[in-house]
């Protein structure tokens, strides 16, 4: 089936299909991959208040010289500002020195406290009422809202008291974290599928694995691009493929066709090898147990 190069969100905004990642992208070195990368090709940018380098994704992205227009930014609002969106909306657009954000995503339904505490008296649900309130009042520096982490459960719970769906949920994906149930539920209401994580995080299995290099050998590419194209492949799936190499991120850009047979090979790994490189059973997040990751 045709590998795709964009797709349409719920609003009729155009999202290109693949992204760079800049999680765990550090200052000094994700301002000259985003610079490189939009001056090769790249028109989609993700960053997130949590990550600690908006100011720097700004700064490649006028570095780049490609106009604001063209570029599809993401960012995302962090844990600790859920109280106060609209706070947290001016403090990201000027650290990422743009006049309106593409897409701000609730980072997850996860309230905290500054301390790393669960902030327990306070819903996700209202936050998520404050951004659509800044969404509604704003168009002009909000293009679209969506939500990151959120598993059907939490789906479930928002759809129903939701005024605006969701344009995307952005969670791990990769052949050994399919996701399916997810998948399958916002398939159904129209929510794109922003994949994070898609070779399962550093030094992951998956590049090794004898499914992922037969596939690859068949089509002289790298592991990494079957593993970025099977997203592309699939209908309202975006990817965020990571790196601050030049090379690597030249190379992720490249797409694949892959058959039908090709992405159900693909699917099975998970049937013998299954993991999560972002777990929320871990304990990063203090007493919530979720992680300190995507």
């Amino acid at each position: 089936m045709p590998a795709t190069t964009s797709v349409t969100l719920n609003t009729g905004a155009i999202m290109p299909t693949v992204g760079l990642g800049t999680w765990k992208s550090k200052p000094g070195q994700v301002e000259h991959a985003v610079e490189f990368a939009l001056k090769n090709g790249y028109r989609h940018i993700d960053t997130a208040a949590g990550y600690q380098n908006e100011t720097e994704v700004g700064q490649g992205l006028k570095a780049s010289g490609i106009p604001r227009e063209q570029v599809f930014l993401t960012t995302k609002l962090d844990n600790p500002d859920q109280r106060n969106p609209a706070a947290a909306l001016e403090s990201s657009l000027k650290k990422l020195d743009t006049p309106y954000i593409d897409l701000w995503l609730m980072h997850w339904p996860a309230p905290m406290t500054r301390d790393g505490k669960a902030d327990k008296g306070h819903d996700w649900l209202d936050t998520w009422k404050a951004m659509e309130d800044l969404y509604l009042a704003y168009p002009e520096k909000l293009k679209a809202i969506g939500v990151s982490n959120f598993s059907v459960e939490y789906l479930q719970r928002l759809l129903p008291v939701a005024r605006v769906v969701p344009a995307v949920d952005q969670i791990e994906l990769h052949p050994s974290c399919p996701q399916h149930d997810v998948v399958e539920f916002c398939q159904k209401k129209g929510i794109v599928l922003t994949a994070y994580s898609p070779l399962g995080s550093d030094n992951s299995p998956l590049l090794k694995n004898e499914v992922v290099n037969r596939i690859a050998t068949k089509y002289s590419v790298s592991p990494a691009n079957v593993l970025i194209s099977l997203h592309a492949n699939k209908p309202l799936h975006t990817v965020l493929p990571k790196s601050v190499t030049n090379e690597r991120i030249l190379s992720n850009a490249k797409i694949i066709d892959l058959t039908k047979e090709d992405i159900n090979d693909l699917h099975g790994i998970d049937k013998t090898h299954h993991f999560r490189a972002c777990h929320p059973g871990w304990t990063g997040f203090g007493s919530l147990g979720f992680p300190d990751c995507e």
